[in-house]
């Protein structure tokens, strides 16, 4: 058996969770719905709600922000809000934020048919979370497509046919129109452009649309992965025995980290100390200098400098502002992001004094561990080895820690947020 059909067994088979991994996947997608709820009523997502609502006639799936609207426009929506600011869980060694994808294109399509049962929504994010995060397990190299789009869109599908009850035999025809509608660039992400989520938004939709087509009776390409033309010689080169060797027996679900704050994740090892530094007293007017020693990964991600003219996209990717914010509030704020407060000029004068070096790390997709040296303004050093970032599995948020990004969620969603998505998310992604 080659490692696809390996993949698609693995997808259409009926598994039972086990107790701790049903654990996770229920905790990843509260904060998943947490993070999106959030994102739903930021001006970005405010843009994308009169489209999404216009995508068809026949509305029956929920929106992060309110109302309705068809199955693929839903998805599209909710996975744009999800990813918008950068508040999603990651599997950070595939470097692929598998749950704002899935989660969107599950949630769309069992509102769809109506409602599903709850374990069989969990089995489904599982599932598909452990296939895109095993595509980017399996890559070689550095990404030059836009990874969670490319492997999210995959495995998106391949949950989302779960809940079609599509049958096994045809979930090569989902993988293969999956991959035809397979697209995402990391120019979007150089540029730090607002493109990042609709990439997100776009794979969403297309998984939900791949599904549709199989049972209208289509049929796609099936060697999509390891053909002359497929994913590992297109997209990027992959290693499908690094995933498929433990495939079934390890939960990829479970290796996935949550995002303690609104910002790219690979600014969350510097952001995680700076938080416990300022707990301590550290205070913005106390530093002169900080230094991010890193893999490459990380100071392609954000190591870019503060402009005076950034969006708020990019702000979330740079963290030249994103530390000095930490070391001013304490928090970073997503409301901030929107005001001239962002360009303050204690913020800007350490900006220009942070600076984030290759540690020479030769593994491209690796986020630590990193290095931080702050300089004091009275010649001190502080120096702290991060060998995990916060909120992976091996550096988990404190209760308190947890319990503010749930405040600062519920406080950005407003009072007009449904009450499920934070006292029953489940319950809210299974039933419309």
């Amino acid at each position: 058996m080659n490692a696809t059909s390996a993949m698609l067994d693995f997808a259409a088979a009926d598994h039972r969770l086990p107790a701790p991994v049903r654990a996770d996947t229920l905790r990843l997608i509260a904060d998943t719905l947490a993070g999106g709820v959030a994102g739903a009523q930021s001006p970005e997502a405010q843009k994308l709600k009169s489209a999404a609502r216009a995508f068809g006639t026949d509305p029956r799936a929920r929106l992060l922000c309110g109302g309705k609207a068809p199955a693929a426009a839903a998805a599209f929506f909710n996975g744009f809000a999800i990813h918008c600011l950068e508040w999603d869980p990651v599997h950070e060694g595939a470097v692929v934020h598998a749950l704002s994808v899935v989660s969107a294109a599950v949630m769309a399509q069992a509102h769809d048919k109506g409602g599903a049962e709850e374990d069989h929504v969990l089995a489904a994010i599982a599932v598909g979370v452990d296939i895109a995060s095993g595509l980017g397990l399996a890559a070689t190299g550095p990404m030059a497509f836009f990874r969670p789009a490319t492997a999210g869109v995959i495995g998106a599908a391949l949950a989302a046919a779960r809940l079609a009850h599509i049958p096994a035999d045809r979930f090569a025809d989902v993988m293969g129109l999956a991959y035809s509608f397979a697209s995402g660039t990391m120019q979007a992400h150089v540029e730090a452009s607002i493109a990042l989520p609709l990439q997100i938004a776009n794979a969403a939709r297309a998984a939900i649309t791949a599904v549709a087509l199989v049972e209208s009776g289509m049929s796609g390409p099936h060697d999509v992965l390891e053909g002359a033309f497929g994913y590992s010689r297109l997209i990027e080169p992959l290693d499908l025995s690094r995933y498929t060797a433990d495939l079934g027996k390890v939960w990829r679900i479970s290796e996935v980290a949550i995002k303690p704050f609104p910002s790219g994740r690979a600014s969350h090892g510097a952001l995680g100390e700076l938080e416990a530094l300022y707990r301590e007293g550290l205070r913005l007017c106390d530093v002169a200098r900080i230094e991010l020693y890193a893999p490459p990964l990380i100071e392609r991600l954000v190591g870019r400098p503060y402009r005076a003219d950034m969006t708020p996209a990019y702000a979330r990717l740079c963290l030249a502002i994103l530390a000095p914010l930490m070391l001013r509030d304490g928090v970073i704020d997503p409301d901030l992001f929107n005001r001239d407060a962002l360009h303050a000029p204690e913020l800007v004068a350490l900006a220009s004094k942070i600076v984030v070096s290759h540690d020479g790390n030769p593994d491209s997709n690796a986020m630590a561990p990193q290095r931080l040296v702050v300089t004091r303004r009275d010649g001190g050093v502080i120096e702290r080895v991060i060998p995990a970032n916060l909120g992976s599995p091996a550096a988990p948020m404190s209760p308190a820690q947890s319990a503010a990004k749930y405040d600062l969620c519920r406080r950005l969603a407003g009072p007009a947020a449904d009450p499920r998505i934070f006292d029953d998310p489940l319950l809210y992604m299974a039933n419309p």
